[in-house]
Order: structure tokens, then sequence, then C-alpha cells
């Protein structure tokens, strides 16, 4: 019997073993959502209450399953709001599928009623953009826009005319889901012995571990460990070997340790594992420290540094083919990690010390202490970008039992709440905690209510400081007076209870912890955790050059124009920075 194409392309989706499509319906992607809705047994349509987080909730789902994301939205306006979180898959280099509704083919070309040409509008974010033309193929086109966006780690996106699906198609198509498979390119043997050597005749060699070693966390955390190196690890790739582990310097760069830069500074070998840090800033002077890379980009070997041995690689089998019998050791000198671990202690006292401050309202260093100490073994933290990213890269210690997701190299705000609204849907048993700064969660906070409708007993965190705190810092840094970076208050709490969810006001150490401790009873609905935050300044680990020139013509201007000396923060906590 003849199906719709509208059938088959669901059909594809459910090969590939999708689970979500997350989007809103309408008249120019209907058919295709009828079709949805026939199969809801199978895969679930997540009616959100705007197309930009349908986008971002998509991108969220491919970071933390690796599987495909997929959202849908009509064309036209639509089509546009997913634009943002398009480019948020497309920047943390993720698998994602676009359904875009389109006026039906009888109109293109017209100039109609929300005409737009998505093809071009979509043009820099898509690996693959195609516009349908035709019924009796659109299953086969489906199956290729998948492929695509598995094997170039990106968004495909498909324009639809809403009158091609409804037509009937008389052929059947089998997808190529069960015979799909990405292969890792061969390990070049001569590169991989040049490897070695640079790592036996290193004095001090150092790791940066990104996002590369998702899959290889135990094993880069061996191979470490036996050859006495320190790590550092990248923001996206936090927790994947463990912040606590004894060779971890943490993160480095503006939301990075002082230990991690000054590491970065003294090094003679950088490990770049899996890696593309874009901050070449904080990286060695070119010249001044060797170079293994190891990517499975091409791309990306030298690209951020000169690389004097590149291997495009899967790095779980570099690591495996340098020690096959995992007793190797290339590196037995333990003077430079001592070292580092020596400086990180220092640090860690500090850190120590942030953490019990005990003031009204809270301070974020303590706020995130309680949530170190109180969440779920196998929690996953969706962090918003601002304030919020500063906060949980210095205080929060990620294990390799959690998960860590973000916004990692488009840094969109707004991005936290609709990654864990996937989070929770694709884990329902782990629990999910979402941490976003005032600014963030303002602009998303309506789909708040899609978290109530599917009862996602998720945790949502604001950090209510009625600024845009990390901008503020930013204009500082830049020696600019602030200048519109206030934010009006609201009852963050009042509005969680409005939508259905459970909502607290927290503004003492006290009532955080409270709060936090009725959130995690909660079963059956989405909890907002109101908690007012003490406006303090995430310094950079280390003050660099720009930034000191720029806090000065800050602190200059604002004595000049208002007066007075501008407020900042403890001196010792500034001298450490730049010390």
């Amino acid at each position: 019997m003849a199906e719709k194409a509208s059938e088959q392309l669901v059909d594809v989706l459910i090969d590939w073993q999708v689970k979500h499509v997350y989007g809103l319906p309408g008249d120019s992607i209907d058919t295709t959502v009828d079709a949805l809705r026939k199969k809801q047994d199978q895969i679930g349509f997540i009616q959100v209450r705007h197309e930009e987080v349908a986008a971002l909730a998509a991108a969220a789902e491919a970071k933390l399953t690796d599987k495909l994301g997929v959202c849908l939205s009509i064309g036209g306006p639509g089509a546009i709001h997913m634009l943002n979180g398009l480019y948020d898959a497309k920047m943390d280099h993720v698998p994602v599928l676009a359904l875009l509704g389109q006026v039906d083919t009888q109109f293109l070309n017209e100039n109609y009623f929300q005409e737009v040409n998505t093809p071009q509008l979509f043009s820099d974010v898509a690996v693959y953009d195609k516009l349908i033309t035709a019924s009796d193929n659109l299953a086969e086109v489906v199956d290729e826009a998948i492929r695509t966006a598995y094997q170039k780690h990106g968004v495909a996106v498909l324009t639809i005319p809403d009158n091609l699906p409804e037509q009937k198609v008389t052929g059947s198509y089998t997808s190529s889901a069960a015979t799909f498979q990405l292969t890792s390119p061969q390990i070049d043997s001569d590169r991989l012995k040049t490897a070695a050597k640079l790592i036996r005749e290193a004095k001090k060699p150092l790791a940066l571990v990104g996002l590369g070693a998702k899959h290889a966390g135990s094993q880069v955390a061996s191979f470490l460990e036996r050859n006495h190196i320190p790590f550092i690890s990248t923001l996206p790739a936090k927790g994947l070997v463990g912040d606590s582990h004894p060779n971890s310097l943490g993160n480095v760069g503006k939301l990075g340790t002082k230990p991690a830069y000054e590491a970065m500074q003294n090094t003679d070998l950088l490990l770049m594992l899996g890696t593309n840090y874009p901050y070449t800033a904080y990286l060695p002077k070119p010249g001044s420290a060797k170079s293994i890379q190891v990517n499975t980009n091409p791309s990306a070997i030298g690209k951020r540094y000169p690389a004097d041995v590149g291997l495009v690689a899967d790095l779980k089998e570099v690591l495996f083919r340098l020690d096959p019998t995992e007793t190797t050791v290339l590196h037995p000198d333990d003077s430079f990690l001592k070292a580092c671990q020596e400086n990180v202690a220092n640090w860690n006292r500090w850190m120590k010390d942030k953490r019990r401050l005990d003031t009204t309202p809270v301070a974020p260093e303590a706020l995130f202490n309680d949530i170190n100490e109180t969440a779920a073994k196998d929690a996953i933290y969706s962090i918003d970008v601002g304030t919020a990213t500063s906060w949980s890269a210095r205080f929060l210690d990620v294990k390799p039992t959690q998960k860590f997701v973000l916004s990692s190299y488009l840094g969109t705000m707004g991005c936290a709440l609709p990654a864990a609204i996937a989070a929770k849907l694709n884990y329902p048993n782990r629990q999910v905690i979402s941490i976003n700064g005032d600014g963030a969660f303002a602009m998303v906070m309506q789909d708040f209510i899609t978290a109530v409708k599917y009862k996602l007993p998720l945790i949502n965190i604001v950090l209510n400081n009625s600024k845009l705190a990390f901008i503020e810092y930013e204009q500082q840094a830049a020696g600019q007076l602030n200048y519109q970076i206030d934010l009006q208050d609201m009852d963050y709490a009042k509005f969680a209870d409005a939508a259905g969810g459970v909502g607290i006001t927290a503004k003492t150490p006290e009532e955080f912890e409270r709060a936090l401790n009725r959130a995690y009873r909660v079963t059956k609905m989405p909890v907002l955790i109101n908690a007012y935050v003490r406006d303090d300044a995430p310094l950079p680990g280390k003050i660099v050059g720009e930034e000191a020139k720029g806090y000065m013509k800050f602190g200059s201007q604002y004595l000049k124009e208002e007066k007075k000396i501008p407020e900042l923060p403890p001196l010792k906590d500034i001298m450490r920075q730049f010390f």
C-alpha cells in the first residue's frame, strides 16, 4: 500500500534511533508533524515555546548522547529563530538535523506569506543544505542528510514545502542506518615513534585534554599517571578525567587557574589531546615548547599551535599503541609534576577559603561548593554563559561519572535550560542541575513551562544579582565604564510557581542549603531556585598585560567621572592573580 512521503521520512528517523524531535507545529510543517503523531509511540515530539529552544535542545541532546539531535519548525520566522541553536551545534561539532517548513511549491518564488530563502539563509551553518523538490526521494534525502551530519559532525538542514510530504509514494525505502559506520583514520607508525621519543626526552611535559577524550577518559588518566604528566582540561572536557585527579591543574584561560597558566608558560612539550583550543594567548609562545597533537580532524593539527608531531587518529587508539601493555613508562621523571602539584596545593588553599565564605547575599563560591558536596555522583550539569560559566569552571568539581554541558564555542546565553530539558528526557533517572545567570535565564525562561508540561524534575538555579555581571567585568577589563548592565529584578520563584513548577527564593547560605535539599526531593516537576548572590568578581586565573591595562583605565575613568574609587575585589585576591 502506498505511503505518504512524510511517513517514510519519520520511518527513516526511527531507523536512526531518533528518540525526540523538538519544535513547534505550524502550517508549513504540519504534514510532517502529523506523521510524527501517527508514530508517537516510537518517537517523541517535544513541544517547546520558542524555536531557538528547540534547536538548542537538539544540539544539547547530540552533545550528551553522541546521537543525532533533531528539531523542526515552520518556515520563515520559525526557521529564523532556530539559527542560533544550530550555530551552537555547528561550532561544537555535533550532528543535528533541522526540518524546516516552506510554502507549497506552487507559491515558491512569489514572495508569498512567510516565504524565506532558507537554503541561502542556512548555507553557512549547514554541512548539508537542501530544498526538497519532489516527494518520491524525500526519505532518501533525509537518510543522506543524517549520514552527512554524522560524517561531518555538523548540521543538516532540509527545507520542505509542506505539500510534498503529503503526497503518496509507491516505492519503499530502506535507510542506511543499520549499515552506517564511522571509521577512524589509520595511525602513522613513524609519527607514533617520534611522539614517544619526544615524551621520553621532555623535561616538563604537559597535556591539554579536550573533548576528543570523551570516550577515553580512563585511558588518558592511566597514561598521564604512569608518565607523571600534569594535565589541563579545556572547559568542554571538564570532568572527563576528573577535576580532583592528582595530576589536574584545572582549566586554563580567563576562566582557568593560575597553576594551569604557569604550567603552560613553563612546559617544554605540549600534548594537545583531542582539542582545538582557540585561546592561543594562553598557550606557550611558539618555539618555546614542542608539541604532539592528536585529533580526528586533520584541519585542527597545527591550527592553534605549531605541531612537531600530528596524529590524525582516535585518541584511545593512539594511547593503546603508545602503551599496548599499560605498563610502559615513557617519562619516569616526576619533578615537573610535583612542582605543579605543589602550585595547585597553594591555589586550592586559597580556593578553600573562598568556598567557606558566609555572606548575604550568598557568595557564588560557597553556593557552588554546596552543589559540589550534595549533587549526585552521576549528576548532569547544564551551565549557561556568563558568570555561571566562570564560577562552574573554578568551583564545580566534576567527576568522570557526571556530565557537564555548555555552549562551548558559540557561547550563547540561554543555553542551559534547553540543555537541561534534553538531559532529563534522555537520562530520566539521573539528577539534572541547570545553572543560569538571571540575564541568560530571562532569554529562554518561557520554556520552564516545557519542563512542567513534560513533568521533568530538573533543578534550575538562577544566580540573581540583577545585572549582566560577566559583561560588567568585560567592560572593565577593556577599560570602559559600565553601561546598561543593570537588570530589573523579578521574582523568578513566583514565576516558577505560576508556571506550575516549584519556586524557592534563597537569600542566605542557610536558605540556599535548605532550597537545594528540598529540590533534590521533588520528583514530578521542575524546581527553580531564585538564588540572590553577591556581586563577586570572577577574576581570571592570571591577569595578563592587556587586562591589567584595561582595569587601570577603567579605574582612572571611574575616579574622574564618579569622584570616588570603584569597588574592587580584595587586594590580596588581585595580587594573587597578578603574581
